[in-house]
C-alpha cells in the first residue's frame, strides 16, 4: 500500500510500515507472522519506522523472535524507529479465564521486546494477573515467577495491572502502548477509559484502529480527538 503512494505521500505524512503480518489462507490457520517485506523497502519509500508482531508463547515464536531482532538491528542503523506488536498466542493460555490478557504473562512479553530493541511496545490492556500461577498448576514447570508479582509489585487495580506492562518496559524507557480493542457497541467510552488507564499507570499512548477506521469519518475523527483530548488534558495524571 505504501508503494503505491510513497511518492506523493511520504514526505507529507510519517509512514510506519508493518513488514510481517498473519497469513489467514493456510487451513486450519496457524498462530504464525510472516515476513513480507524487509526494513531496506521500508527505507527506500521514505518511511520513519518499521513495524512488526512477535507471537509470544506460539510454536514459531522463537524463529519470529530471531528474524525481528534482526530486523530491528537493520533498521537502527538506518535510523527507522521500531514498534513490536507483543502479542501472545498459546491455547494453553486459556484455562478458567483468558491469560493472554494476564499482566505477568503480557508483562514478560514486553520484556522480551524491548530486549530486541523495540522502541516501543503495543500491548493489548491486561484484564486479570496469575497467568504463570495458573499454568504452574499440578506437575507443570513453567516459565519463572516470584509471587511478589500478584501482592507487592501489582494488585487487580486496571491502572496498576497496566502498571506492571509499564515496569516491563524497562521501566517505561520504552513506551508503551495500548490497543483500543476490537469495535463494538461501547467505542468512545472503552477507548477513553483504555486511554486514562494507560496515562495514569505510566504509558505513553493508546493505538486505535477498528474503532476509528470502521465508522464514517466525522465519528472517526471524533474518536481520535476524544483519546487524544485524555493525553493532552493536564487533569490526568500518573496514578
Amino acid at each position: 500500500m505504501l508503494g503505491s503512494v510513497a511518492r506523493k505521500y511520504s514526505h507529507k505524512l510519517p509512514f510506519l510500515v508493518k513488514i510481517n503480518h498473519n497469513e489467514l489462507l493456510t487451513f486450519p490457520n496457524k498462530a504464525d507472522q510472516i515476513l513480507f517485506g524487509t526494513v531496506k523497502q521500508a527505507y527506500d519509500m521514505g518511511a520513519v519506522a518499521v513495524g512488526a508482531t512477535i507471537y509470544f508463547g506460539s510454536d514459531q515464536s522463537g524463529r519470529q523472535i530471531v528474524e525481528i531482532s534482526q530486523a530491528f538491528a537493520h533498521a537502527h542503523e538506518l535510523g527507522l524507529a521500531t514498534v513490536l506488536w507483543c502479542y501472545l498466542r498459546n491455547n494453553a493460555f486459556k484455562k478458567d479465564k483468558d491469560y493472554h490478557l494476564s499482566a505477568d504473562l503480557t508483562g514478560q512479553a514486553n520484556h522480551l521486546g524491548v530486549t530486541i530493541e523495540a522502541d516501543i511496545i503495543k500491548q493489548k490492556l491486561p484484564e486479570n494477573n496469575g497467568g504463570y500461577a495458573a499454568l504452574n498448576m499440578g506437575d507443570s514447570s513453567y516459565g519463572k515467577f516470584d509471587k511478589r508479582i500478584y501482592t507487592e509489585l501489582s494488585s487487580d487495580h486496571p491502572i496498576d495491572l497496566c502498571r506492571y506492562q509499564v515496569v516491563n518496559c524497562y521501566m517505561g524507557r520504552a513506551g508503551l502502548i495500548n490497543s483500543g480493542g476490537a469495535s463494538g457497541a461501547n467505542d468512545f467510552e472503552e477507548a477513553v477509559t483504555t486511554a486514562v488507564i494507560n496515562k495514569r499507570a505510566g504509558g505513553t499512548g493508546l493505538i486505535s484502529g477498528r474503532k476509528a477506521f470502521q465508522r464514517p469519518m466525522k465519528e472517526g475523527v471524533q474518536l481520535l480527538n476524544a483519546i487524544q483530548d485524555v493525553y493532552l488534558s493536564p487533569e490526568v495524571t500518573i496514578a
